[in-house]
């Protein structure tokens, strides 16, 4: 495999990798199989909606960056420049070229060989460089997938699940929390009402009565009617309060409540989070891409 000087790689290795190298490890494996498991939900929406750009490619050819060109390489990784030949432009706002070049950062197998990823079929999820249209950057360097139906498949339905007219709002914290008992011991109903990135409405009820489980719904308008229902897992919804919400309901949020009227806002949330369940990530060590 050669080593090349490539021109600009110092500027576009700083620019690209400058959030550090969680994720490294996943280019470690050359291809993934066609029938391969899809990553959980949550890194794929991680990686989508950071993208401008979500690529279908073939890697056409790799060569190595020179140590003194790959500024910031994670301590065993080696800087790899990439060409791959375009398949499909799953995500982007326009035309790209039929083949882009970019910089990949790989660690070594368990027996320390350096990755080979000629021919191998991926996913990119990427930004365009500016001025370079036959370039693109990687959002994270763990932003190439090895492409599988299942991994496409995922990849495209939230493409489509972001771009939506409809499509919910980031959670950013939450707002006012208000609890109203009822007349019966167990029961009643708690509002909460959520801050997101837009300014969108968005908020949760959890009604109580007596002998029977708890229901939640979740509201994207300023009415809580009888459409209101919780979100199906796996979704772009799901993945807003699952990955979004914080664990626990501030203080600030019940300020106006009774002391027991704050503590089943408090109960009632914990309940939806329950629901819900956990963000379950596994790439990018778990976390989402800045």
């Amino acid at each position: 495999m050669r080593s090349i000087t490539f021109p600009g790689a110092v500027a576009l290795a700083a620019l690209s990798f400058s959030v550090g190298f969680p994720g490294v490890a996943q280019q470690r494996a050359a291809a993934v199989e066609e029938n391969s498991a899809a990553p959980p939900y949550a890194d794929m929406a991680d990686l989508v909606i950071a993208s401008p750009l979500v690529i279908d490619a073939t890697i056409r050819s790799t060569a190595k960056i020179k140590p003194a060109e790959a500024l910031g390489v994670a301590p065993g990784a080696t800087r790899f420049y990439v060409e791959a030949d375009v398949n499909a432009l799953v995500r982007g706002p326009g035309a790209i070229p039929p083949r882009v070049g970019y910089l990949l950062d790989a660690a070594p197998d368990p027996l320390g060989r350096v990755p080979k990823y000629r021919k191998s079929r991926v996913l990119l999820f990427a930004r365009p460089v500016p001025g370079r249209a036959d370039q693109v950057q990687l959002v994270t360097p763990g932003a190439q997938l090895g492409w599988s139906a299942a991994s496409d498949a995922l990849a495209r339905r939230i493409v489509g699940e972001v771009l939506a007219s409809d499509a919910p709002p980031a959670v950013t914290g939450i707002g006012s929390a208000f609890h109203v008992a009822g007349s019966l011991p167990g029961e009643g109903e708690t509002q909460i009402f959520l801050r997101t990135a837009d300014h969108r409405p968005v908020s949760l009820s959890i009604l109580r009565r007596p002998g029977e489980q708890p229901r939640w719904a979740v509201a994207l308008s300023e009415i809580i009617d009888d459409s209101a229902a919780p979100p199906k897992p796996d979704t772009l919804l799901w993945y807003r309060l699952a990955c979004g919400l914080p664990r626990d309901l501030g203080d600030d949020s019940t300020a106006s409540l009774s002391a027991t009227d704050a503590a089943q806002a408090r109960e009632d949330y914990r309940y939806v989070l329950e629901r819900l369940g956990p963000c379950r990530r596994q790439l990018n060590g778990g976390s989402a891409p800045g």
